[in-house]
């Protein structure tokens, strides 16, 4: 499983990066508009110096045209690495960008996906990643779960290299459900993060190891006290 983070918020990406397992993170403009009007390129860098060239960084291109798509990945790869995955909405000319940008050798995650459909129309081109919109299918009425378990047969039947990068959550609850159907990777905003470990349950459990552990050997006691 991989658990991205999908934010340019630096201060909640050094912290989840410090604390989980963290794979990677994913912008797009909606996120980017949330920072207010940043030094783009200077903010993904360190973004990318933050999590190192280990993890995955996805930037979204923003151009509209086929032309316009390649020439955003170009500028994107230019300025920040070669290990940018370059994400790339999965219509008519997002595909046709995407045949061409995987020719050149780029990492392609194909975004927008509402649909089985979609989904096999970008393996056949090499897509490195498929984000479809979970929470969004939800309310569309769609039945997300299944979309994601046809992909995931897809991917399976044809030996493809694809992987899964669900996306668009509301509760801790559909990540779960996009990880049992197959998943490889999710990814999510801080919120999701902060109420998967904030369930008051956790810290009453944590609080009756304490005081059960500082009734017997004194408070403010620990293991290295015994050092």
């Amino acid at each position: 499983m991989e658990f991205l983070l999908d934010t340019i918020h630096i201060e909640d990406i050094k912290k989840y990066n410090d604390i989980i397992a963290l794979a990677g993170v994913t912008s797009n403009p909606t996120i980017v508009k949330k920072e207010g009007k940043v030094d783009f390129f200077k903010h993904m860098n360190e973004i990318r110096n933050i999590i190192g060239k280990d993890k995955t960084l996805h930037v979204q291109a923003v151009g509209r045209t086929t032309e316009a798509i390649v020439e955003d990945a170009h500028t994107i790869r230019d300025n920040i690495d070669n290990q940018v995955y370059v994400k790339v909405p999965t219509n008519a000319q997002g595909l046709a960008a995407m045949k061409i940008l995987k020719a050149e050798g780029f990492n392609i995650t194909a975004t927008a996906i509402y649909s089985e459909m979609q989904a096999r129309l970008a393996i056949e081109v090499g897509a490195d990643y498929l984000a479809p919109y979970f929470n969004r299918m939800v309310n569309m009425g769609l039945d997300a779960k299944q979309i994601l378990a046809n992909i995931q047969a897809t991917i399976d039947r044809q030996g493809s290299s694809s992987k899964i990068l669900a996306a668009s959550f509301h509760t801790v609850g559909q990540v779960n459900d996009a990880f049992e159907v197959g998943a490889a990777a999710c990814t999510m905003g801080a919120d999701i993060l902060a109420a998967a470990l904030g369930n008051p349950a956790i810290e009453a459990a944590v609080d009756g190891f304490t005081n059960d552990w500082e009734s017997i050997y004194g408070k403010g006691t620990t293991i290295s006290s015994f050092k």
